[in-house]
């Protein structure tokens, strides 16, 4: 019991004592103070860097064959992967109406020479006839004349389609138009071929050059204007780790493409030695530079949110907020464009919490 009666008398005491506390006030009563900022002097200046894009090499030419003619195929002298020259004949396709009629207009065209042949003799005899005064009417020699020239042209209309037909058989002849590789082949021989015949759109071959290839690349908008035509490009692939090559831009479309809001460019690539393939996608560092009367200011200005883009700006201690949009970086700046004032400062390193129109100190 007594000592039961010493634990309630020492719970007692220990109540009055933290009744007799007061809390204490942690922030001590005081308003906190205005925070410092570091800025930077808005500048107007020129940055040149580097913005990686993705690109694909294509054959600098590229070639599918189709038919001009309606025939079957009889010979085929190439097959995947054949290297090729200009010139050199690919295959031969048989069409027998073509021969037969070819000899039609053959016939057709002799018939016309023969009745030309003997307008034009008739012609001369009666031209010369005419000479002596009375031996032959006017009129008569003017018919004579009038029908050796119809004769004359029809006889020219039949050569001419002589000579189509024969164009027509050329087309039974497949030539390569260029030196490459044969990269596709989708007949044999036997195959009836034609414009008139579907072969699920298929071409007969395939003909690229290999020897030289194109890296096209498309530029997006921001930067198209801003690309360093006059340097050269650097790519490599991940099928090549570890290798990084070189090539000089050649050419550009001057155009924006509506799918893509970017202009292609391309730059030729030396593949004599059959180091790289037609469709390989590689990665590619190009040269840009900014405006020259660009506003610069550091990258770590800059505070995105999920709406847009800006920096905060300090006037007479209160902040105010610029909409940008960015351009070219390197070097920790980064070129923007907004609604800036000359001379204006541009806190360094911003909270994104700052609200607008807050006191601040540099």
């Amino acid at each position: 019991m007594k000592s039961l009666l010493n634990l309630v008398i020492a719970a007692a005491l220990l109540l009055s004592a933290c009744g007799r506390n007061k809390p204490v006030d942690l922030a001590g009563g005081q308003a906190p103070a205005k925070q410092n900022v570091q800025t930077v002097k808005l500048e107007k200046g020129r940055l040149s860097s580097a913005i990686k894009l993705p690109g694909e090499l294509k054959p600098f030419e590229k070639v599918d064959i189709y038919p001009k003619v309606n025939g079957f195929i009889k010979d085929i002298y190439v097959d995947r992967g054949s290297e090729v020259h200009a010139g050199q004949v690919l295959m031969t396709l048989q069409a027998p109406e073509l021969d037969q009629q070819l000899q039609a207009v053959r016939s057709k065209l002799i018939e016309a020479e023969q009745t030309a042949n003997a307008s034009r003799d008739k012609y001369t005899r009666l031209l010369s006839a005419s000479k002596t005064p009375g031996a032959v009417s006017e009129l008569d020699l003017v018919n004579a004349r009038a029908k050796f020239d119809a004769d004359s042209a029809l006889q020219n209309s039949e050569a001419a389609n002589v000579r189509a037909v024969q164009a027509m058989e050329d087309y039974l002849i497949v030539k390569a138009p260029f030196d490459g590789v044969i990269t596709e082949r989708n007949v044999h021989p036997g195959t009836l071929t034609g414009p008139n015949f579907k072969m699920d759109n298929k071409p007969l071959l395939v003909l690229q050059d290999n020897k030289k290839l194109r890296l096209e690349i498309f530029i997006p908008e921001g930067y198209a204007d801003k690309l360093d035509m006059q340097n050269n490009l650097n790519f490599w692939s991940d099928a090549m780790p570890g290798k990084t090559f070189t090539a000089r831009i050649s050419r550009s479309s001057n155009s924006l493409y509506d799918d893509y809001r970017s202009e292609a460019v391309e730059a030729d690539v030396d593949n004599a030695a059959n180091y790289f393939k037609p469709g390989m996608y590689v990665e590619t560092s190009l040269k840009v530079k900014s405006d020259e009367d660009s506003y610069l200011v550091p990258s770590s200005a800059i505070v995105e949110s999920t709406e847009k883009k800006y920096v905060i700006a300090l006037l007479n201690g209160k902040t105010r907020f610029i909409d940008i949009k960015d351009g070219v970086s390197s070097g920790g700046s980064t070129e923007v464009f907004g609604d800036f004032k000359p001379g204006e400062t541009i806190i360094k390193n911003p909270d994104p919490e700052i609200p607008e129109n807050a006191s601040l100190h540099q």
